[in-house]
């Protein structure tokens, strides 16, 4: 391509050269022709007023002299009444062509050799017609031409190579972009995902090259979508799981319930696994379309009648508040109940039998706060906690749960924190924002006793709430 459009470029610049170039020598050379022949007419014309006075030799040589060189100009008398015919200077023009324009009485031009003559005719005092012969040697004629011809080719053959050199640079302007856009394609195709193309050159390509790149985000972004939507997957299968592994401890002792240990502890592992590999995709949580959305307090009740059981197998006291009236927050019903099931599932998972737990809901004006609190030992390194596929440091542990609950609050742009709970452990805190706006960062803390209440299974938190949401 960049060659073809080499060759295009030659091609019509040539044919542009020879167009204004041919035709601008032929005027040029015609106008040399017009300024020696003008020349000769100005000293024919300085003769003529001489011979409409005086047919003198003498006089006539010196006005010859003084309007020219007697070797290139030429006066020729008729013999009139009593006198003879007078020449004077070199005659170079033939017998019949001096004739032809005393006859005719208009100038006349003949070639000679050498050159070119001028014929002027003259009219004499006795009515006879003298004829001023001006010779215009061939160099006088040609003079420049040779030169200007010159400078046509010279301006020609630079057009020429300037074109062939702009032609080639832009055809690498157009080519390389073109060339790159190639490469990319080839490199995306062969399952390198971070293939990416320069977004310049020609408005075409550079649109070409903006639609790739996009085109080949998306499609890293599809892929980090399944490896979510399967370490997400992988992740609620914890929640069967953990039933799992608690039925399988009570079995007692014995071959079958040994058999079924070992194939929860080897599922447990698998699913560990399936995480571990999934864990690089980049997280994302789309937020809730308009008028999508859930009660999240709905949500919190169903999800407590299912943990309640495993709680009561456990010997486990838990309590919940704030989920007795309709809170909607925007995100769906699946994402907040997988969030939930997540933050149980560590609390069964990595607290002792026994731990007492709770959950609360916050409904405010702008957000939507639910805390999950247990009286487990609580987690030394929050931050670490928080970092996907790191985990707690336990086994079993990929820190995806707290992810994916990370990635719910920040879709409606609030965010997670983990701390001390009233009840002696670990406390974690999901800020819901309501109208999708980034929130500052504030600071936050209550304070709180904790008692039982009549009945098993049951425990009630009071506390001394501040004036605002936290």
């Amino acid at each position: 391509m960049r060659w073809a459009l080499v060759k295009v470029s030659l091609a019509v610049t040539a044919m542009v050269v020879v167009a204004f170039a041919v035709p601008l020598g032929l005027v040029i050379r015609e106008m040399a022709r017009d300024r020696a022949f003008s020349n000769a007419e100005r000293e024919a014309a300085a003769v003529a007023p001489a011979l409409s006075i005086t047919t003198d030799r003498d006089q006539l040589e010196r006005v010859v002299a003084s309007a020219g060189s007697d070797t290139a100009m030429a006066v020729h008398i008729p013999a009139g009444d009593g006198s003879e015919a007078l020449g004077i200077g070199r005659r170079r023009a033939a017998e019949k062509d001096i004739a032809a324009v005393r006859k005719l009485g208009r100038a006349s031009t003949s070639t000679v050799s050498g050159g070119s003559t001028l014929l002027q005719p003259v009219a004499l005092s006795s009515g006879e017609i003298a004829i001023v012969e001006v010779f215009v040697p061939e160099s006088e004629v040609t003079n420049g031409v040779g030169t200007a011809w010159a400078v046509l080719a010279g301006v020609g053959v630079a057009l020429i190579l300037g074109s062939v050199a702009v032609a080639d640079r832009l055809g690498v302007r157009m080519v390389r972009p073109a060339q790159r856009l190639v490469e990319g394609a080839h490199e995306l195709g062969e399952g390198k995902l971070g293939a990416r193309v320069p977004e310049e050159g020609p408005t075409e390509l550079r649109l070409a090259a903006v639609a790739f790149n996009s085109m080949a985000d998306q499609v890293v972004q599809l892929l980090a979508n399944e490896r979510e939507l399967a370490a997400d997957l992988s992740h609620r299968l914890r929640t069967p799981l953990t039933v799992l592994r608690l039925n399988a401890a009570s079995l007692g002792d014995g071959p079958a319930a040994e058999q079924t240990r070992a194939a929860v502890e080897q599922l447990e592992r698998e699913v560990d696994t399936i995480i571990r590999t999934a864990r690089d995709a980049k997280p994302q949580t789309a937020a809730a379309g308009p008028g999508a959305g859930c009660d999240a307090a709905e949500v919190v009740r169903e999800r407590m009648v299912f943990w309640s059981a495993l709680a009561e197998d456990e010997g486990r006291t838990w309590r919940v508040a704030g989920a007795d009236r309709p809170v909607r927050i925007p995100v769906a019903r699946t994402d907040l109940a997988a969030a939930l099931d997540a933050l149980l599932g560590n609390v069964f998972r990595h607290t002792a039998e026994g731990t007492a737990f709770a959950v609360d809901v916050h409904n405010g004006e702008d957000a939507v706060i639910v805390l999950v609190s247990d009286a487990g030992p609580g987690i030394p390194d929050p931050g670490a906690a928080m970092a996907r596929g790191r985990g707690s440091g336990s086994d079993g542990s990929t820190g995806l749960g707290l992810d994916i609950v990370r990635r719910l609050a920040e879709s409606t742009g609030g965010d997670v924190r983990i701390g001390s709970s009233v009840l002696g452990g670990t406390e974690v805190r999901i800020w819901i924002q309501l109208d999708g706006r980034e929130r500052a960062p504030r600071r936050r803390g209550h304070r709180g006793s904790v008692r039982r209440r009549r009945g098993p299974g049951r425990l009630v938190a009071s506390f001394n709430r501040p004036r605002s949401l936290p």
